[in-house]
């Protein structure tokens, strides 16, 4: 699988680097390391980045200060790497944005399990975007087109075959109005010839069915007058498929099938043996 998130190691102390990028060698991360604060901004500048694991104290720029340069743009994980004893820094990363903290010397299960939930967190069940060649992940509402399974804020959503072609046709192409027209001639493979409410009907569906309140759309929007949209602009990244944990379905009709188990976890690096649990099916 090619790598999907990056990952940004940042520590003046390059034998922790190394450690941390063995600590989490794994075929979906790409690890990026930086040594000093002015590293880290820069390449949060110049990439889009997943995670950050960002030690307090280091020359230049400390992290702490790193980070509250970093959540004027963007709300990235910060995780941050503590000494014994650095209690006051701790509460005051957390204080001002950090999203966690790791103290040295490090567990390597900890660390693991720590960047996972972080990562899952953000990309899952926060506001992160991600647009692959077989994933689309928009505001906690992911697509897997490739097993045409859809969870909503780590929730298994059922859709029938329109809907679900609807809701993919309006993720890829985020912020992008679409007439009634245009979704019915997408979707149906036909002219609309009067048939625009069927789309408002779809429409109206896939709201009660991803939207924690339907009548205040947070991600499907009406632009009136005009269509529909997805509300958010999507960033692009490599093709790759995003393995969850929550359980998922597949779009179907009502016609109930059965069921097989499908392993969904956030991948471990081999060199841990922590076992997880696979809960997911389709249906």
């Amino acid at each position: 699988m090619p790598p999907l998130y990056r990952v940004l190691i940042c520590d003046d102390d390059q034998d922790i680097v190394n450690a941390l990028k063995i600590y989490l060698a794994d075929p979906t991360y790409t690890l990026l390391e930086a040594h000093t604060g002015q590293e880290a901004l820069a390449m949060v500048a110049q990439q889009e980045i997943h995670l950050i694991l960002m030690d307090i104290m280091m020359p230049q720029l400390d992290g702490i200060s790193a980070m509250v340069h970093i959540r004027e743009t963007s709300n990235v994980p910060v995780i941050l790497l503590t000494a014994k004893g650095e209690d006051n820094d701790k509460v005051l990363g957390l204080t001002v944005g950090a999203d966690d903290y790791i103290t040295k010397p490090f567990n390597p299960v900890e660390v693991v399990a720590r960047v996972k939930a972080q990562l899952r967190r953000y990309l899952h069940l926060g506001t992160a975007c991600v647009h692959t060649a077989q994933m689309l992940v928009i505001d906690g509402v992911t697509l897997d087109d490739k097993t045409k399974r859809v969870t909503a804020d780590g929730e298994a959503i059922s859709l029938t075959p329109k809907e679900y072609a609807i809701l993919k046709l309006l993720m890829e192409h985020p912020g992008e109005v679409f007439a009634p027209q245009e979704i019915y001639r997408s979707v149906w493979q036909e002219a609309p010839l009067g048939n625009e409410s069927t789309v408002a009907v779809h429409i109206r569906h896939i709201r009660e069915k991803i939207e924690i309140n339907p009548a205040e759309p947070r991600l499907l929007k009406v632009v009136w007058g005009q269509g529909y949209k997805i509300e958010h602009e999507c960033q692009h990244a490599s093709a790759a498929i995003i393995p969850t944990d929550t359980p998922t379905v597949l779009a179907h009709d009502t016609t109930p099938t059965d069921t097989a188990p499908v392993d969904t976890t956030l991948s471990t690096p081999p060199i841990l043996t922590t076992p997880e649990r696979s809960h997911a099916h389709e249906s």
